[in-house]
């Protein structure tokens, strides 16, 4: 009686079960799931901030290729944008956007409120597969390089360990993959945003690209979006591992997923957003070069955006968008990250009672129909 006893309390205390045990962890079919539902609700949520975020570097981009001199009382010229052909239709309409609420305030007002989910498709469309492929990766690795680790270097030992270099690794490539993957919709959800094309004025300027730039023009701005990336992901997961390491007691919270991804995410997205302004530099020339030219030529390198930027609206230039990112960011890895661990949690929860559950009922059973000692 005291065996079935123990062994109906261990299958009724599953929150002291390892869930990082081989034994209980998530397949990549359920990864698959947590990821998506992630996923969706994030696009649907941050789209208008990532449409405020890209008009404004756009705006940005569009004041410091268009300028002219105005002579001032004889004594100094004033440098000044000026609103000629190349400018987009909606800069026309709006006028300069002074910050994120005037841009938000601006944009319903003038183009209407479902104007700010410009792009949506193509980011559920991108958001998808991106997400799963990043964090499949993210965690298939990570857990590969956790158990080689632990394997080969601490043989003697029986506490599992995960250094800091295994979040940065596994994270950056995870990144790369998953970036490459979905370069060309990023491309195509890029241009909806900054200019509000139609899908025919976006199908003609795509095939533009292809003409003149060959296939590889879809993945035209993808070493910028490497060099954000890539580094996002490093800083990020290195900071979200560590808070969990920190606060290893409430990491099995939701609201603390949520704070610790909000966190990590801020952090990262500071650190990177010189080339996410160079990104977009790079892929709103698509349609300053290669759609309306008549001789489409490539955009310019990464470092020359870096430098023309720096040299004509200083360190500034190059943190344009900072404040709609960073509320953009915030909130997507705050949600994306806690409905993945949550989601996790419950897979593993049910792998655990599941396998657990088994073994114990089958002891039981055993028990229940072992002879009496007094038999």
């Amino acid at each position: 009686m005291r065996d079935i006893i123990y062994a109906m309390n261990k299958l009724s205390n599953m929150s002291n079960v390892d869930l990082d045990d081989p034994r209980f962890r998530i397949r990549p079919y359920q990864q698959i799931i947590a990821s998506c539902t992630g996923a969706f609700i994030t696009s649907v949520i941050v789209t208008p901030l990532d449409v405020v975020k890209i008009r404004l570097q756009t705006q940005q981009k569009a004041m410091l290729s268009n300028k002219c001199y105005l002579y001032c009382n004889g004594l100094m010229d004033h440098l000044c944008p000026c609103a000629n052909g190349n400018m987009p239709e909606w800069m026309r309409r709006n006028g300069k956007f002074n910050g994120t609420v005037d841009a938000l305030i601006k944009i319903s007002r003038t183009e209407g409120v479902i104007s700010l989910w410009s792009g949506l498709s193509p980011t559920l469309v991108l958001a998808i597969p991106a997400t799963v492929v990043y964090f499949v990766s993210y965690e298939q690795l990570r857990i590969y390089l956790k158990d080689t680790y632990n394997k080969e270097f601490r043989k003697k030992s029986t506490n599992m360990e995960q250094p800091f270099w295994i979040p940065i690794l596994a994270g950056s490539t995870a990144r790369i993959w998953a970036a490459t993957l979905v370069s060309p919709v990023e491309l195509i959800r890029t241009k909806m945003q900054s200019q509000k094309l139609t899908y025919a004025e976006l199908t003609q300027a795509l095939k533009t690209v292809v003409r003149y730039s060959g296939i590889s023009g879809l993945w035209m701005g993808l070493g910028a979006t490497l060099l954000r990336d890539v580094p996002f992901s490093a800083i990020y997961w290195l900071n979200y591992e560590t808070i969990k390491k920190i606060f290893y007691i409430s990491q099995q919270t939701f609201t603390f997923n949520l704070a610790a991804g909000a966190v990590a995410g801020s952090i990262a997205a500071v650190f990177t957003i010189p080339f996410d302004v160079v990104k977009t530099h790079r892929q709103i020339e698509m349609g300053e070069k290669e759609i309306y030219s008549d001789k489409p030529i490539r955009s310019s390198n990464t470092w020359s955006i870096i430098q023309r930027i720096y040299h004509q609206n200083g360190l500034k230039g190059l943190f344009a968008g900072l404040t709609p990112r960073l509320v953009k960011v915030a909130p997507a890895c705050a949600i994306m990250i806690a409905t993945f661990e949550h989601g996790k949690r419950f897979f593993q929860s049910y792998n655990a009672k599941k396998a657990i559950g088994f073994d114990i009922e089958h002891d039981v059973h055993l028990l229940q129909h072992k002879p009496s000692s007094t038999e």
